[in-house]
């Protein structure tokens, strides 16, 4: 397995553990089927040690690791066009008539009937782990919508999880603007090289900066402009970087060279032995991240 490269959070409330610790028999029900032949996509849960392996969901510790399969049929806007042109052309020449909004429609579903059977499959892999303990689940995208769709299935597969995005009970936005603006950071994190402001009026201006000093005058200049954070890059005990965003999503999450290097010296036998150790440094080393996180942020629990 990969080390996750974003993160999304979920939280579930402790008194549905009930259910969430039988998940590995459970998600066998909501399995990845093949696409069929007229339909545009399909999500179900594959085994996270890829092709050939039928275990869906796998253990470590008190962390639960599963992988939401995808095939999405590819039918780009231009191809279907040119058909509906074309047929429309057709109708022109041989019967002389312009067809009405109403048979355009009809026709250009005809026309996807005719190419979905042809149209070219593209397979998507989300990955995401319970942290039992915490009651977290972690998402590797930086996208609310595929995230929801993992919680979606699990919730079908299961029969009831009632998680719920991350939220913060103060101000994320006014705790990132504070960091660059010359406020103490909290214990063990230190700010990276990069952060996004934006005016908060409609239509304001926004400011990317990237490998920037962010405690410099030209930063905090914007600041005193009315700009706010809502994107800062940071480096958590020398082990982590990422990128905080205001949405609590964690972009370009890396694992530092303290923490990769362990893996590279480690001797193992088989892959699965190999992602084994993947998963439990990773889940650790987030669970670390995810507590200090709940602490700064005073992100809410559900009950």
């Amino acid at each position: 397995m990969q080390l996750f490269r974003n993160v999304v959070l979920f939280r579930f409330p402790l008194s549905a553990l009930a259910e969430i610790e039988a998940i590995e028999s459970q998600l066998e029900t909501q399995a990845l089927r093949p696409l069929g032949a007229m339909e545009m996509s399909t999500r179900g849960f594959v085994s996270p040690f890829g092709r050939g392996e039928s275990q869906s969901a796998h253990r470590v510790g008190r962390a639960v690791l599963v992988t939401l399969g995808g095939e999405d049929k590819i039918l780009p806007a231009a191809v279907v066009n040119e058909e509906l042109a074309n047929k429309l052309d057709r109708i022109r020449e041989e019967e002389g008539r312009v067809p009405g909004g109403r048979e355009r429609k009809r026709i250009k579903d005809e026309v996807l009937i005719d190419l979905l059977p042809r149209a070219f499959t593209r397979p998507t892999r989300t990955s995401a782990y319970l942290d039992l303990d915490l009651a977290w689940c972690v998402i590797d995208t930086a996208s609310r919508k595929a995230a929801e769709t993992v919680i979606s299935v699990i919730r079908e597969a299961i029969g009831s999880f009632p998680a719920v995005p991350a939220n913060a009970e103060g101000a994320p936005r006014a705790l990132l603007t504070s960091w660059i603006a010359g406020e103490a950071l909290p214990e063990g994190f230190a700010l990276g090289d990069e952060c996004e402001l934006i005016d908060p009026v409609d239509g304001g201006a926004v400011i990317k900066c990237r490998r920037q000093d962010l405690e410099t005058d030209e930063i905090r200049e914007h600041l005193k402009t009315g700009k706010q954070a809502i994107r800062v890059s940071l480096v958590f005990d020398d082990r982590l970087s990422f990128v905080m965003g205001d949405d609590l999503v964690i972009r370009k999450l890396k694992f530092t060279e303290i923490v990769t290097e362990s893996l590279e010296q480690g001797q193992h036998e088989s892959l699965r032995e190999e992602a084994d150790a993947v998963f439990a440094l990773m889940s650790a080393e987030l669970r670390v991240l995810l507590r200090r996180l709940e602490e700064v942020f005073a992100l809410s629990k559900v009950e």
